[in-house]
């Protein structure tokens, strides 16, 4: 079957539905953790969907709402409030008392959406974009303080710009820009070739595992490898083992224990599926850029700022870890944040 790409007028949502949802209160703040029935229409799809659409919502009651999505591996769970569930993804900047202080705001995140989901060959960011729009309606949010994107998420957050500049005042961009460059687009090709080769001769796990590891070689910078795994090989197993091997092992089975193949061509794929002219992005915007991050070469963050409709600054920091600078550096990250959301 051939799925042609839907015009991307800014759709009109119908009225949705919850199907569950659960609440929880700690200490003034309020989260809930639920699914909302949604439509949206595909990009890649052929017609209006009803999509289920798994989100957290938590903070301050009341409070101005941020949405804050990371990378393609990343879910809702940005943060827990219940200091005996695991940390969220972005435990270390989203919190009581933190750079996205939870007293003051009420964050919105969702999980992924993927093609199956949405009855369609792929999934655009632009899907994602419409599902948070969707969400914003479905609780009674006239438009967010800002959408704070990291990665995928900063791709997810001009898309959502592009589309539906009335929900939103700012955007906050980390390590993601307009469109992909080429090189790692044929890096995560290479990827989701393994993938594929694994699917044909029955080694799904392995091959994911074996992708992911590849990956990681691309999320991290040159620096942090030469300082951590420069020592010599070591004859195990019949065979010299080298001192990044071990690491990159265990981020495979990590991420064979809660990924799967399909997810994750999915999702690899609509990185580079995407596309957004900045041209019609009015919305006020930081960037935060990183010099090691091989992934979102600076010059592809310094293009975007300068062709940018709106007002937009660009920050530079220098860190050793590449690409994941985002999720590695809160120290570094904290007082950007709490500057431009203030």
């Amino acid at each position: 079957m051939t799925f042609q790409p839907q015009p991307l007028a800014e759709p009109d949502f119908s009225r949705p539905s919850a199907r569950f949802h659960v609440a929880s209160r700690r200490e003034g703040l309020t989260a809930q953790r639920s699914t909302r029935r949604l439509v949206i229409n595909p990009r890649y799809g052929n017609g209006p969907r009803e999509v289920e659409v798994r989100y957290l919502w938590c903070g301050a009651p009341d409070a101005p709402t941020l949405i804050v999505q990371g990378g393609i591996s990343a879910d809702r769970d940005v943060t827990a409030l219940d200091g005996h569930a695991a940390p969220g993804w972005w435990q270390a900047l989203v919190g009581s008392g933190a750079a996205i202080d939870l007293e003051r705001w009420r964050v919105l995140a969702i999980d992924w959406l993927t093609p199956d989901e949405l009855g369609a060959g792929s999934v655009s960011s632009e899907d994602q974009a419409d599902a948070l729009a969707a969400l914003l309606q479905a609780l009674d949010i006239p438009r967010a303080h800002a959408f704070v994107g990291s990665s995928y998420g900063a791709m997810v957050a001009l898309a959502f710009a592009a589309r539906h500049p009335r929900r939103v005042d700012r955007l906050v961009l980390l390590a993601g820009a307009h469109r992909p460059h080429p090189l790692s687009t044929a890096q995560r090709s290479v990827q989701r070739g393994i993938v594929r080769l694994g699917q044909a001769s029955g080694q799904v796990d392995e091959a994911l595992a074996l992708a992911r590891q590849l990956a990681i070689t691309t999320y991290r910078g040159s620096g942090e490898f030469g300082r951590r795994f420069a020592g010599s090989p070591e004859w195990r197993d019949d065979r010299f083992r080298f001192p990044v091997e071990d690491y990159l092992e265990h981020q495979g089975r990590r991420f064979v224990e809660r990924f799967d193949a399909e997810r994750f061509l999915a999702l690899s794929e609509s990185i580079d599926l995407h596309d957004v002219q900045p041209e019609q992005i009015p919305t006020p915007a930081m960037l935060i850029g990183f010099p090691s991050d091989r992934l979102v070469p600076l010059a592809d963050l310094c293009e975007l700022q300068r062709r940018l409709h709106g007002p937009a600054t660009l920050e530079v920091i220098e860190s050793p870890y590449g690409h994941d600078a985002f999720l590695k550096e809160p120290e570094q990250l904290a007082p950007l944040l709490r500057e431009t959301l203030a």
